[in-house]
């Protein structure tokens, strides 16, 4: 299929940055990690998810159910996306590899993610102050500041933090280490 055909059969554009999609469908999908839009909420954690599909593959984690697993190791995944990128671990394989700067990495995710460090963008942003982050987790670990939560917690001393960067240096400091 050459690049022209390609392009017609992803019509769809996303204005915000250079994805395109097959279906408005899609791009409506894809619109939501621009807006920060989560609809689907877990009723276990709360955690919410802009998919049905993304909520129902967390909720694994709360029913422990594990479907797929590495011929080489064992480890069990929710899904057979993840465990077909999950080989790459023990081949070394990067297939996805960054134009600017030629770092590579195992999963094209985690690519694109990568790329928002040369672009700039910072698609995901906080309601309460408006920071804007680069990647998801680093926006929710952020809100604990505004909600309180403290989720990590020394297991030596019981102490709590709002992020898990915060704990590593506690611990740091706590062990002598730094």
């Amino acid at each position: 299929m050459t690049e022209t055909e390609r392009k017609r059969e992803r019509r769809h554009s996303c204005q915000q940055c250079d994805e395109s999609f097959t279906t408005s469908g899609n791009l409506k999908h894809h619109l939501l990690i621009h807006t920060g839009e989560k609809l689907h909420s877990c009723k276990e954690c709360g955690k919410t998810f802009t998919t049905s599909g993304g909520l129902k593959t967390h909720q694994c984690i709360h029913t422990g159910e594990t479907s797929y697993s590495c011929e080489d190791c064992g480890k069990t995944f929710t899904t057979s996306d993840v465990l077909n990128t999950h080989p790459r671990i023990h081949t070394g394989e990067k297939p996805y590899w960054c134009k600017e700067c030629g770092k590579t990495f195992t999963q094209l995710g985690a690519l694109k993610s990568h790329q928002r460090i040369h672009s700039g963008e910072k698609p995901y942003s906080c309601e309460e102050c408006g920071k804007t982050f680069t990647q998801s987790g680093a926006l929710r670990s952020h809100q604990h500041i505004h909600s309180g939560v403290k989720p990590y917690s020394c297991e030596e001393c019981g102490k709590t933090f709002t992020t898990s960067s915060a704990l590593k240096t506690h611990q740091r400091i706590h062990t002598g280490l730094v």
